[in-house]
Formats: C-alpha cells, structure tokens, sequence
C-alpha cells in the first residue's frame, strides 16, 4: 500500500541505489568502535539508509529507512548484546533463528538478542520501514556503565537473565509509555540531536528494568512456517484481482484453519484479509489510471470489481473523486 508516508521516504532515499544500504556512523569521542553496523552484512533488492550514533561505550542508537520487501542479515551471534527496534512507520517482521516470527506495526516494540536474529530475513510487508533502534552491549556496560544508570541500579546481568538467556524475541504493542519515549528522537533538529539521543538511550534501558517478559500486553508471535505460508496466500489474491475469494476457499487450498488464517493475516499485514485486498485493488486502480488509458470499465474489470458504478463508487469513497477526475488531475500534473 502506498501511503503518502512512503512517498517521503522514497525521497529521502531517491539518491540510493536499488540492492544498496548507505550507512553513515557518527562515533564520539568517549565512546570509539562500532557495536552493530558493522557487525553485519545485508542482501536486499531494495535499499535502505542507516544512520548511527555510538553514544557510550556499549550503548548505540541507529535510525533505519528502507524501501524493500526483503531484507536479509548476517552477523555474530552474539547473545551478550541487546537490540531494541521501534517501529514508526510501515510494519517490519524478522523470522529468527528459533522458527518465531515477530511483526512490528507503528509505535510496537521489539527486544531480543543479536544471537536471535544472527542469520534472520527481515520483511516489510508494505514495502516500507522507519524506525530507531538501541543496541547495548552489556558486558562493555558492565564494565563502563553511565552514572545514570549506575545510579538507578542498572544490573547487565538480571538484564541479560531477563531478555537474552532464552534466546527468544520479546515483542510489546504500541502504547503510551512506549510512545512519550521514542516520538521525541524523530525529527530532531541537528543541535538536539546527540544530547536527545544519550538521554533517550539511558530512558530506554532503565524502561527494560520494569519490564517483564511474561506479564504485560505482549504481541502474539507466530511460526515462520505459518507467516511464509501467509506470504503466499497475499500473492495469490493480488495475482488474481479479478477473482474473489472467501476465507474458507482460502482455507481448504492452503490447508489452513480460518481462525488462524485470519488471525496471522492480520498479524503480517496489520489489517484483516479484505480490508487489505480492498486497500490493494484500490491501489492498483490509481496505477492504472494514471499509467495507461483503460477505460474505467476495464479498470474496474482488472481490479476484481463486476460493474463500473460499483469500482466508481467505491474509488470515490476512498480517494474523494471520480476516476475520471483522478486520471485528468494526474495527467495535469
């Protein structure tokens, strides 16, 4: 789905070439090295920017930008450093080493250790990610804690205990305290930026002391297996616009129960099958019509609609004008 979102993401990385990540580090001077960046290598079709900022020793904030569908990592495994992703924008998924897959949409929160997601594939079911990322290393924070925490009794090993022993994701959906934290590190003006981020990265942390992995309103996590074969059933509705399909069609061909069909439909795409299959021929419409000269009926036919007054009227409920008057406006412009 193209949202007006990711058109200013597609500026922000109009110089990047497709199949490349350009990333830029900004280290300071008390805090020399790297801890995630260049740990890791990418594979992707699409592109991405990356932007980091080692704060302190061991403690790392990167801001992630991409236009991709997939995107694979590999890095070290190593089980001693913490990852802490905020999804702004868009919805991002990991399949991890131990078959779980997590889905994060806007505001939701992830943490798990880098050894969870050392050789992981990364999906952006929408096409499009922004978001912030914290990495702490915690035997370099065991060794050169900042006083803020020391003073709030930040324990790396009850952390590590917490979050990375069992090696698996911890997913929370988004919420107020979540959101009173991250917001304010988007858009920062250049001045506030460090300062915003070495305050911001120590609220994080001492967040993670309240936190609990098995209370709480967590995300409901799934099975890779489940959300690839999820993948597939999107791709053959988009393939077959013109058909209609209900969910126990879908069910019997894929084998798979309507109540979990649903529910990890949802889960990948953030929004139910139909809503989604409405949104996408909806979107498909607008290309059309602005990228051929159909008529409106043939439009209407391609997308799965039987009748153009049924297309018409459903386009000029979501887009607020006529096809008509999309096709002259686009062509004006």
């Amino acid at each position: 789905m193209k949202e007006a979102y990711e058109y200013s993401i597609e500026e922000n990385l109009r110089g990047v070439p497709n199949g490349t990540f350009e990333i830029k580090q900004h280290n300071l001077p008390d805090a020399s090295g790297t801890l995630l960046v260049k740990q890791f290598t990418t594979q992707t079709k699409g592109k991405g920017t990356i932007e980091t900022f080692l704060l302190f020793p061991g403690i790392e904030v990167s801001l992630h930008q991409y236009l991709a569908e997939r995107v694979r990592f590999h890095h070290e495994a190593k089980d001693f450093v913490l990852e802490i992703n905020h999804c702004r924008k868009g919805r991002i998924g990991w399949n991890m080493r131990d078959g779980a897959a997590v889905y994060l949409g806007s505001g939701d929160l992830c943490i798990h250790s880098m050894a969870s997601c050392a050789d992981s594939e990364m999906t952006l079911p929408l096409g499009y990610y922004e978001g912030i990322a914290v990495a702490a290393d915690l035997q370099e924070l065991s060794k050169h804690c900042p006083a803020i925490l020391q003073e709030a009794g930040f324990d790396t090993k009850k952390i590590y205990q917490k979050f990375c022993v069992e090696g698996k994701p911890f997913a929370i959906l988004s919420n107020s305290i979540i959101d009173g934290i991250f917001a304010p590190l988007y858009n920062l003006p250049e001045s506030l930026r460090i300062p915003y981020y070495k305050l911001k990265s120590q609220e994080i942390l001492l967040h993670l002391l309240q936190l609990e992995p098995d209370t709480g309103e967590e995300l409901t996590q799934y099975g890779s297996q489940q959300t690839e074969l999820i993948k597939e059933i999107r791709n053959f509705l988009i393939q077959h616009l013109d058909q209609r399909f209900t969910i126990e069609e879908l069910s019997k061909k894929y084998l798979l129960n309507t109540s979990s069909l649903k529910a990890v439909f949802k889960a990948v795409y953030g929004m139910p099958i139909a809503s989604y299959v409405k949104e996408y021929r909806m979107q498909q419409a607008m290309k059309l019509l602005r990228e051929t000269n159909d008529s409106i009926a043939i439009v209407a036919k391609k997308v799965g609609y039987e009748t153009q007054g049924k297309f018409t009227k459903t386009f000029k409920e979501k887009v607020q004008v006529l096809p008509t008057e999309y096709r002259k406006m686009y062509r004006k412009q």
